[in-house]
């Protein structure tokens, strides 16, 4: 899943939210000399999350209508895609409204500006300039987004080239991710209420 998804995912709590945002930025094992305790907690729900959503059945799904040479990149067309569906109905998923939401959580971020790995302050700036994650919302936003990926992977690929399979697709993904995203929720939930859900902490 994708920024929206991780910060939506960690609840109320702002220490685990702020986690969700860092772990895509924070590699290895988090240095609890840097992090409080609770932020490394939303690191690692992050990655629970991450292994929880490449093995389930609905995504395995999702990945398999990509045509090639697409499917290879399924993880990272997904990700964005989920988080498109997401931000198009936010307020039925949050129930608060998305622009609400988006500036709450860059608030967020600014107030723990110390914390943030390098990378993650650059995003920051992106993200104040393209009004994310509410631009999410947006195809313009989306695609922008897959050829900023596709420039930064190592080799050549078609991720920046994606959008209009994805629109062809727009459908079926959003039936995989109306069955998916509700689940996800719930396991969410369960790992921060009960701690060492699926040994994963």
């Amino acid at each position: 899943m994708n920024h929206l998804a991780h910060a939506l995912l960690a609840g109320d709590d702002e220490e685990l939210r702020l986690g969700g945002m860092l772990g895509d930025f924070v590699h290895g094992t988090p240095d609890p000399q840097r992090f409080p305790a609770r932020v490394i907690d939303g690191i690692r729900l992050h990655r629970a999350i991450d292994v929880y959503t490449d093995a389930h059945p609905e995504v395995a799904e999702a990945r398999r209508l990509l045509p090639s040479p697409y499917r290879r990149f399924g993880g990272i067309l997904l990700d964005m895609w989920f988080d498109h569906e997401l931000a198009r109905d936010f307020a039925r998923w949050s129930g608060q409204p998305l622009d609400t939401y988006s500036a709450g959580l860059r608030a967020l971020l600014h107030r723990h500006h110390g914390l943030l790995p390098d990378g993650l302050k650059r995003f920051l700036i992106y993200m104040e300039a393209h009004d994310l994650p509410a631009g999410y919302a947006e195809r313009t936003e989306i695609e922008r987004a897959l050829r900023g990926v596709s420039a930064r992977l190592s080799r050549a690929n078609p991720v920046g080239e994606a959008m209009p399979v994805l629109v062809e697709l727009e459908p079926q993904l959003r039936e995989r991710f109306e069955a998916f995203f509700p689940q996800l929720r719930d396991f969410a939930a369960d790992w921060i209420a009960h701690g060492e859900v699926s040994g994963l902490r």
